[in-house]
């Protein structure tokens, strides 16, 4: 008899391994953060001091949410249908250089709960004040990778830039050896950040063996911009200044040539693929087929709910396979399974997590989902992959466990007060506006 603490039985299981391995009639035993079994029921004698019944479900690995800016949660609906930098100009900066910490802890902490509830049990986060970030995640038992956005003009953190690299360096010292948060360094763009700025950043990360996250090749206006200032492409500009390497994670990268694409390739660039945002932008189509077909490694993000405008990781799977589809007049592409991929092992490993995350194996950490398969839109079913990319919704997902801790108990959050975090989110949301009536 092998004793756990958490049993999920009955489970039609998608472990998200190698061989994307199902598991009918199967069962999953977890002890502490890990999983120590994962096999048909019945084979092995188990006993635990929970036991979950996940007959009628489908359980497979937490969705790995790898691109957002959580405490924009506070901008949803915030100014939409405007292009992009007339957006970022004229309301997002405006607005966010009158944040402090508490607005962005309870911007943060919606996230986490619109994360949970929707079976995102990892994120990956570039923004402000992001100690903020990594405690409400912490606190709500959610795995984030974090970094502080470092960009030319003043930060209503940190303030100069100077002080933003020694942020950063104080919140990887302070994270280093939490079982959940991770920090990596975070330059904002090409064109919001000087050469020197990108070269020091690069250091950094280099010098903690940690990830460099920064948006590239996002618009055609970027790409422009780009070239005119440096006369090269972004990616053969990240090049000139050595950045390109396996532990650079590009977000967006909508505008590749060939050029890029081999640059990437050779490099082991990672990338996070945010088609929703890129759509109501009006960015442009990431092309994700050629970029796979170069062997890179592709992750899934929302970006921020300012652009978005949910956090809710099955809408970003749908649209993803869809939007290839129809760009390249092709069924076949972007089909289920990859997709389904890109929001879980694929992303672990963008972010530098696989081994650890992303799928359902025997020694990795215990990020579970159980989706509830009880639904008229769910029934019936034939590909599970197809079920849950092109049918289910974030309101599917029923059960979620989080490093070995249940975080969510039918439908029901255990660890945050949902209640009050709607109510101090609606009192942030008047701030908002009161600010946008003093900037106009």
């Amino acid at each position: 008899m092998q004793y756990m603490d958490i049993i999920i039985e009955n489970s039609f299981i998608l472990t998200m391994d190698e061989n994307n391995t199902t598991i009918k009639n199967g069962i999953i035993g977890i002890k502490d953060d890990e999983i120590l079994y994962a096999g048909i029921q019945g084979q092995e004698q188990l006993q635990g001091k929970k036991t979950i019944d996940a007959n009628d479900c489908l359980v497979l690995p937490g969705l790995i949410n790898g691109h957002t800016h959580a405490a924009m949660t506070l901008f949803r609906g915030l100014a939409d249908d405007l292009p992009l930098m007339e957006w970022l100009e004229n309301y997002i900066f405006p607005v966010e250089g009158r944040m402090d910490a508490e607005f962005v802890h309870t911007g943060a902490m919606l996230a986490c709960a619109e994360m949970i509830m929707s079976g995102t049990t990892t994120f990956c986060d570039m923004y402000l004040f992001e100690d903020q970030v990594a405690k409400t995640a912490s606190k709500a038992k959610m795995r984030c990778l974090a970094g502080e956005v470092l960009y030319d003009f003043t930060s209503p953190n940190y303030g100069k830039l100077e002080k933003g690299f020694q942020y950063t360096e104080w919140l990887i010292d302070k994270w280093h050896s939490d079982p959940l948060i991770s920090i990596a360094v975070e330059p904002h763009s090409l064109f919001t950040c000087s050469p020197e700025l990108l070269i020091k950043a690069g250091k950094i990360a280099a010098k903690h063996k940690v990830p460099l996250i920064i948006h590239v090749a996002e618009t055609l206006h970027e790409i422009s911009l780009i070239k005119e200032k440096t006369g090269k492409r972004p990616f053969e500009y990240l090049n000139a200044l050595g950045l390109l390497g396996p532990d650079l994670i590009a977000v967006h990268c909508v505008h590749l040539d060939e050029e890029d694409l081999q640059l990437m390739a050779k490099h082991d660039v990672k990338v996070i693929h945010n088609p929703e945002s890129n759509m109501k932008l009006a960015s442009g189509i990431a092309p994700v087929p050629d970029i796979l077909s170069h062997g890179i490694t592709v992750g899934l993000g929302t970006d921020g709910c300012a652009s978005n405008n949910n956090l809710d990781l099955f809408c970003e799977m749908d649209m993803a396979a869809k939007l290839q589809k129809v760009a390249l007049q092709d069924p076949a592409v972007m089909d289920a399974l990859t997709v389904m991929r890109m929001a879980t092992i694929d992303g672990a490993r963008a972010l530098g997590l696989g081994e650890s995350i992303g799928s359902l194996e025997i020694g990795k950490k215990a990020d579970i989902i159980i989706v509830d398969l009880q639904k008229p839109h769910l029934t019936p079913m034939y590909n599970p992959y197809s079920q849950l990319v092109y049918a289910a919704c974030g309101n599917d997902v029923r059960d979620v466990i989080i490093n070995g801790d249940l975080v969510m108990e039918d439908r029901v959050l255990l660890d945050l007060d949902l209640d009050k975090i709607l109510q101090k989110a609606r009192e942030k949301s008047c701030l908002v506006k009161l600010w946008l009536r003093v900037q106009q």
